[in-house]
């Protein structure tokens, strides 16, 4: 093992579980452990397990930390209430994205918790103490300190509410989408969060990293009459891109935007000010630029993160995610950054693929919707 590599409180727990180990974003992180397509079904169809520890946590502090927040992001964040969780992003003042991140608000309202991607922590935590002049923000790193065990699936307010202490079973259970709270889970406490990344309803625990491995056996435990597995970071990725999902690096990068990348409903332009807003603003204006689209490919070869796409004889942008799509009939799926002309559902393109132009359709994202 690299002397570069941390691992997460949870390493031992998906070892002992013949878990494939394999570097991501800093950690030894478990890639699939039965198999990716068992644990997608899983996690489709019943209930996956997941160590996301090695996501980066920041803890804000302080009665200025919403105004604070919302010049740095283009969502609103003062005007969250207590136990609330919202999606944001964070951008350059050229309009590009630093990052995709949640902020959760935690109960007295000047506490909240900021998860921010792995592969992303060192620059966001620059970027928050950079910014802060500020007396009443107060910032706090627990990157790899605290643990994070989601629970994603159909059964997962099931499985959940079974981990809950008993005085907590019923608030659990009546949770909305995302929202927050504090509660005894496995016996420890922990920050509930019914959030997720996988298209499925879910919930995400955090614990301490020393209460990470015994919260994990107990979960496993408690789910196994719900036909709960483990799952690695190769379901996770097939989960979120059938399910729209963007995942930094591709669909979003320092060069691509909100808008770009299809997060325009975000985007709060009527904000007073935000880093990026003016450029943001400019964009959205002009609506000229590339932007990411879904496209499912004929047959059954598949597509790669670079590969070239087309317009008739000319290239038009190239290949960001791409995979297999259990859940959209085994079709081979994808996400390409295109010109606008070229992103419009229905249109027909030509996907690169060893010196041959394989036919794909453009298709509204997301690929796949859970049944309500």
């Amino acid at each position: 093992m690299s002397a570069e590599l941390k691992r997460t409180a949870l390493y031992d727990e998906h070892v002992a579980l013949g878990g494939r180990m394999v570097p991501f974003a800093g950690f030894e992180m478990p890639v699939q452990y039965a198999g990716i397509l068992r644990e997608h079904d899983a996690v489709r169809n019943r209930a996956g397990l997941f160590d996301l520890s090695h996501m980066a946590q920041f803890e804000l502090r302080g009665a200025g930390v919403g105004e604070w927040a919302d010049s740095l992001t283009v969502n609103h964040v003062a005007n969250m209430k207590p136990w609330q969780a919202r999606y944001n992003l964070f951008c350059s003042e050229s309009g590009g994205t630093h990052d995709d991140v949640l902020f959760y608000r935690l109960g007295d309202g000047d506490r909240w918790l900021l998860v921010a991607n792995a592969s992303n922590a060192h620059k966001i935590w620059n970027l928050l103490v950079m910014s802060n002049e500020r007396d009443d923000v107060h910032l706090h790193n627990r990157h790899g300190d605290g643990a994070l065990i989601a629970i994603q699936g159909p059964k997962a307010r099931e499985i959940a509410q079974a981990l809950a202490a008993p005085e907590d079973r019923e608030r659990i259970g009546t949770m909305k989408y995302y929202t927050c709270a504090e509660a005894t889970v496995a016996g420890v406490p922990a920050l509930v969060a019914r959030t997720g990344y996988t298209g499925e309803d879910g919930f995400e625990l955090f614990v301490a990293g020393t209460d990470a491995p015994g919260v994990w056996r107990k979960a496993l435990e408690a789910g196994k009459p719900f036909g709960l597995e483990p799952a690695g970071l190769g379901a996770r990725d097939v989960l979120r891109l059938e399910a729209g999902m963007p995942l930094y690096g591709h669909e979003l990068t320092e060069d691509i935007s909100p808008l770009a990348g299809g997060q325009s409903w975000a985007v709060k332009l009527t904000k007073p000010a935000f880093r990026g807003k003016t450029a943001l603003a400019a964009q959205a204006a002009a609506d000229d630029y590339d932007r990411i689209a879904g496209i499912v490919l004929e047959g059954r070869v598949p597509a790669r993160d670079g590969y070239p796409v087309y317009l008739g004889d000319e290239q038009v942008g190239e290949i960001r995610s791409a995979s297999i799509a259990p859940s959209c009939g085994n079709r081979n799926i994808a996400t390409a950054y295109v010109r606008k002309d070229a992103a419009t559902p229905g249109t027909v393109l030509g996907v690169e693929i060893r010196g041959t132009k394989h036919p794909a359709a453009v298709v509204p994202l997301p690929f796949y919707k859970r049944p309500q």
